[in-house]
């Protein structure tokens, strides 16, 4: 019965509960960044590195399960759309659970490389960090409404709309996430730096 009338409440209020489920995520994370909350462990750099490499399997795995659930949509095969959808998104609850752990606990790592290439990764790294966030909001009201509604009605709703917006700033997001990691932590180097800003590998 609670599952059901929380479903109720979901759909009747969807961008209310997008606006109070964007600013808990906002708040986990810049609580990590700002305050020095002491709930994460102490990690070693090792340990930073092998979160870090999670991360990018994390998000290399999101990043082909929306791409199919993209295509699934397109080619109208709508519970495999939904399926792949709700999965990334599970996937991104991970990435968010693990990130936090590794910059709370280890904080983060400088690209060291030519100065053309740090100009591009810092590029890069922007894109990411900016789409990632903007994509939050967006991202909960098109999976609030996916999930709340049959695809009957989803078609009287801005579903489609906003699940474009929502899946191509995400997919660009994660994709380039995993480019500077691999720029990172397999093509330069870097070194270990206490947190003061918030690098995503």
């Amino acid at each position: 019965m609670a599952t059901a009338d929380a479903r109720r409440r979901l759909r009747e209020r969807p961008k209310g509960a997008t606006i109070l489920l964007t600013i808990v995520g906002y708040a986990l994370v810049l609580g990590t960044f700002l305050l020095d909350v002491p709930i994460y462990p102490d990690l070693t750099n090792a340990q930073v590195n092998l979160l870090s490499h999670l991360i990018a399997g994390i998000n290399t795995t999101a990043t082909i399960v929306l791409t199919l659930g993209w295509y699934w949509i397109r080619n109208g095969e709508v519970e495999k759309h939904r399926l792949a959808m709700v999965s990334g998104f599970v996937l991104i609850l991970g990435f968010l659970v693990v990130y936090l752990l590794k910059v709370g606990g280890g904080g983060t790592k400088e690209f060291v490389g030519p100065d053309p290439v740090y100009y591009a990764y810092l590029v890069m790294l922007a894109i990411h960090i900016i789409l990632s966030i903007v994509s939050v909001p967006v991202v909960l009201y098109a999976l609030i409404l996916g999930l709340t509604h049959t695809p009957a009605e989803l078609r009287r709703t801005a579903h489609a709309r906003v699940g474009r917006i929502a899946a191509a700033a995400w997919i660009l997001s994660l994709f380039l996430g995993v480019v500077t990691y691999v720029l990172l932590n397999h093509v330069f180097d870097y070194e270990f730096a206490a947190m003061l800003v918030p690098v995503l590998f």
